[in-house]
């Protein structure tokens, strides 16, 4: 049936010019924006999971940002613990020059001050951006953003990065050791192979000699002297002293003299002689062709040496003396270790940031392509079908007026 008051043709030529338009305008759009989802209204569930994932992004980025931040402040505090290490091996070599008994210790003395300063200088002005991890003003350790983590309910919390401060200041509140005023003349603080204290032992060649630590409180005083009149040796009158705190034992007593005469016969270069020490007995072995005298010195009254900073004991180094010198030898390891400790952690957690630098860059990345897959148009699919629709737009346009013109054709029912 044919009828001038319902077209069907028409209607249904024009609903499918209408979805064409519809799918052309959708096309047209994913073009000229470049995503095929830019609202919600396009697809609310990967509009929403992408814009998650979007703002995650951009918190990466500054996250990158704090790591970027926190590898600078750890590189310059590695930087100048490296510099205090290498000036501290440089004071080290002046300690050396300083064994020697025909020397002008008190130059020595006044270069390595001028070492200190300089170490002084370096620990004041490594800071960035006004944070210091060396001048060992705070202790407790610095967090360095590090990771947004998502768990799979959605709840979000962040990951740090502790980084420890290392205190290699110079600053010294305490006092160096004060050896005992009052002198033990037995064998009651250190029995030298039952020589009574203040009398020299004689050592011969070959043989050995044990020296016992017999008790220990807190200022007890030990000082060992070795002296060597041979002409075939360099070793001259040498003395080690510690004084005792209350926190010492006997093995720490003996173990801290044993670690000062063997950093002396090794900075040296002294062989005919040799220490070993097994608890709280130091044994001294004469391998040189002459005598060997062993005096023990003890007394009581004495004061431990005191202080505070990480590198607080180089105020107490003075190489003006020939116990001085020696007890210096140790001193100096100690700060050396303590420096190289500090310069070597500082290295791990620089290394550590820069690897989660890295990281978190490749997972922005990693992000950013997820969500291009997700919400971006595939422009070659677009293309194609823009021409498509292209045609059909044109082919229904045609079809469209060829439906409006069907009525036409009832006027020749009535000629």
């Amino acid at each position: 049936m044919s009828s001038i008051l319902t077209n069907n043709s028409s209607m249904v030529a024009l609903e499918t010019l209408r979805n064409i338009n519809r799918n052309l305008e959708t096309v047209q759009s994913e073009i000229s924006t470049g995503k095929k989802v830019s609202n919600a209204k396009d697809n609310a569930a990967v509009w929403a999971v992408s814009t998650v994932m979007s703002s995650d992004v951009e918190s990466f980025k500054a996250i990158s940002d704090s790591l970027n931040l926190g590898s600078s402040t750890v590189g310059v505090a590695r930087s100048a613990a490296e510099k205090v290490t290498s000036t501290l091996q440089e004071i080290k070599t002046l300690i050396v020059g300083a064994q020697g008994e025909n020397v002008d210790r008190a130059k020595y003395q006044t270069d390595i001050a001028e070492k200190i300063s300089l170490i002084e200088g370096y620990v004041s002005a490594a800071q960035f951006n006004g944070l210091n991890l060396i001048n060992g003003s705070a202790s407790q350790d610095v967090n360095v953003l590090a990771s947004l983590d998502r768990s799979a309910g959605g709840s979000v919390s962040a990951s740090f990065i502790a980084v420890s401060r290392h205190d290699l200041s110079v600053a010294n509140t305490g006092a160096a050791a004060t050896f005992g005023a009052t002198a033990v003349t037995n064998t009651s603080i250190m029995d030298n192979g039952g020589t009574a204290a203040g009398t020299a032992a004689t050592v011969a060649a070959a043989a050995t000699q044990t020296i016992a630590i017999a008790s220990v409180a807190d200022g007890n005083s030990y000082r060992i002297t070795l002296s060597d009149a041979t002409a075939a040796n360099s070793l001259g009158t040498r003395s080690f002293e510690y004084v005792a705190s209350s926190s010492d034992s006997l093995e720490s007593v003996a173990a801290n003299l044993t670690t000062q005469m063997s950093n002396f016969f090794a900075a040296t270069g002294e062989t005919n002689y040799s220490v070993t020490r097994d608890g709280d007995e130091i044994t001294i072995t004469n391998g040189s062709t002459g005598n060997l005298s062993v005096t023990a010195v003890t007394a009581t009254g004495g004061t431990s040496g005191v202080t505070s900073g990480g590198l607080g004991n180089l105020a107490n180094i003075d190489v003006t003396s020939t116990a001085g010198a020696a007890a210096a030898l140790t001193t100096i390891e100690g700060l050396l270790n303590t420096a190289i400790d500090a310069a070597a952690a500082f290295g791990s957690s620089q290394n550590r940031l820069s690897s989660q630098s890295e990281f978190v860059q490749t997972l922005v990345d990693s992000m950013t392509t997820g969500i291009g897959g997700l919400t971006d148009t595939d422009m070659e699919a677009a293309s194609a079908k823009l021409q498509a629709l292209q045609v059909q737009q044109q082919l229904g346009v045609q079809a469209l007026s060829i439906a409006n013109q069907a009525p036409q054709a009832l006027l020749s029912l009535f000629r």
